[in-house]
């Protein structure tokens, strides 16, 4: 017990310190130097995990704002640019065009949907809001304002319904206010990745005109009546066919490879092999978001 004692007494009194007995304090002031640096790092991984709780949703808060932000800017600036009609008729300016580009390009960098083509938003009726010169909205719209002057026709809507792999184009057009005309382009839509689709048109359908009675001047009323009764006095099977329209098979001839780069519940955008944009805004209510499933894409 007493030996124990005095090594005690050895070893904690400075007196007996010598150059060579300066290994004990040594071994003592790294103790206490380990300490101070594991103080250090668990104060810096409290402090971090307190900048991830109240920066964490602040940051997400920040980019979602921006994004609505970014929506906002694009349809303002599809306004000023004077809608798809405007640039179907090529009264949309440069500036115009480059100024809605651009905002494109702003909101595509905060698309929110990874995988927009398996995403149930996808499916629904969109409205063109801006397009192409090769995209099938434009080609339809365009077939309509070559054939009839601007001053009889004029195209009212142009929109497309997306369901169960397929897509109708659909472009609205009134004469005088008084026939309503659709012409509708069947495309066959497939999946080929997790942002790549591939469009194939399946066949154009011209529908029966649809008349206006209530709108029809007084002065043309016998010839609508005459018309009419001479409409009905056809074959069964003449009626049929002009009352289901004229039907162009397609058969798959012409096909196309494009991009969804956006897509939310009101805004969807796609880009072709050129690069071209696309933007359409939904027109019925969005469904709801579900978990994306696992597809096998084609190759």
């Amino acid at each position: 017990m007493a030996c124990s004692i005095s090594v005690q007494t050895l070893l904690l009194t400075p007196k007996l310190h010598s150059p060579s007995s300066n290994f004990f304090p040594v071994l003592e002031i790294n103790k206490n130097d380990k300490f101070r640096n594991r103080k250090r790092k668990v104060i810096k991984r409290c402090r971090a995990m307190v900048q991830q709780t109240v920066q964490g949703p602040s940051a997400a808060y920040a980019k979602e704002m921006e994004r609505l932000s970014a929506k906002e800017s694009l349809l303002l600036a599809f306004k000023d640019a004077g809608g798809f009609e405007a640039l179907i008729t090529g009264k949309t300016t440069e500036l115009q065009c480059i100024d809605v580009n651009e905002r494109i390009v702003s909101l595509e960098r905060l698309n929110p949907t990874p995988r927009p083509t398996t995403s149930p938003y996808l499916e629904g009726q969109w409205n063109f809001e801006w397009f192409g010169s090769r995209s099938p909205g434009f080609l339809a719209a365009r077939f309509l304002f070559e054939r009839f002057p601007s001053a009889l026709a004029n195209l009212s809507k142009l929109d497309v319904m997306i369901k169960d792999e397929y897509a109708n184009i659909a472009a609205n057009m009134k004469l005088l206010n008084l026939i309503e005309s659709n012409f509708i382009l069947s495309t066959r839509l497939s999946i080929e990745g997790p942002m790549r689709m591939k469009e194939e048109y399946v066949e154009g359908i011209f529908e029966s005109p649809k008349i206006y009675e209530e709108n029809i001047p007084q002065q043309l009323r016998s010839v609508f009546v005459q018309a009419a009764s001479t409409v009905q006095q056809l074959p069964v099977s003449i009626r049929d066919t002009m009352a289901s329209g004229v039907k162009i098979p397609l058969g798959g001839t012409f096909q196309r490879l494009f991009l969804i780069s956006y897509l939310d519940e009101e805004i969807l955008i796609i880009r072709d092999t050129a690069g071209v944009p696309e933007v359409l805004t939904r027109l019925d209510a969005a469904p709801l978001p579900l978990a994306d499933t696992i597809t096998e894409y084609e190759s």
